[in-house]
């Protein structure tokens, strides 16, 4: 090999390597999504499931980065305007859930997707940069102004197979509106 060919194969290397690279400064690596599991996981966690759920979707820790998590379960006391504050041994159970399958932290296309771009330490899913890449062409009428959906933290109103880890376009049905394509 004469130098010429070396020098256009390191350039090569060193141009993949910047293509892989993460560059939304959200401090997590994303060049692995494109070929990570489909979808999102779903929340697992008895505890998690019982205590939060019990209230709302117990939405999956993929959702949010470690951070966001980390910030709610220290608010408890506020949260949303409401006191959900845990016994501690579930708190401790529940936030260590919580991080240990967060953004970032997992291998989920669709959790590497919701993050990218993100800045700061948003505490609600419809902050992420990727939901409202999502979501930005949804009218108002058919959320706020729709009684059987309210808000976008309903997300199992529309999303047929939330609870299954499924958010897929095709298994939108908006009640009242039906199945949404944009």
């Amino acid at each position: 090999m004469n130098i010429r060919s070396t020098l256009t194969a390191l350039l090569l290397v060193g141009l993949a390597g910047a293509a892989t690279a993460d560059d939304d400064n959200s401090g997590f690596s994303l060049s692995w999504s494109k070929h990570g599991k489909p979808g999102i996981a779903v929340a697992d966690n008895p505890v998690y499931r019982e205590e939060c759920g019990s209230c709302h979707l117990a939405y999956p820790p993929g959702f949010l980065p470690p951070q966001s998590w980390e910030r709610l379960m220290a608010t408890l006391d506020d949260h949303f305007g409401e006191n959900a504050e845990l016994p501690e041994p579930e708190r401790r159970e529940v936030l260590n859930y919580l991080l240990d399958n967060a953004a970032g932290r997992n291998e989920y296309r669709l959790s590497a997707k919701m993050i990218r771009g993100v800045r700061g330490t948003p505490l609600r899913i419809s902050e992420l940069p990727g939901f409202r890449r999502e979501h930005d062409e949804i009218p108002a009428r058919m959320v706020g102004g729709n009684p059987e959906v309210r808000s976008f933290s309903n997300c199992e109103n529309c999303h047929t197979r939330a609870a299954q880890g499924s958010y897929r376009e095709r298994e939108v049905v908006i009640p009242g509106y039906g199945r949404y394509e944009d």
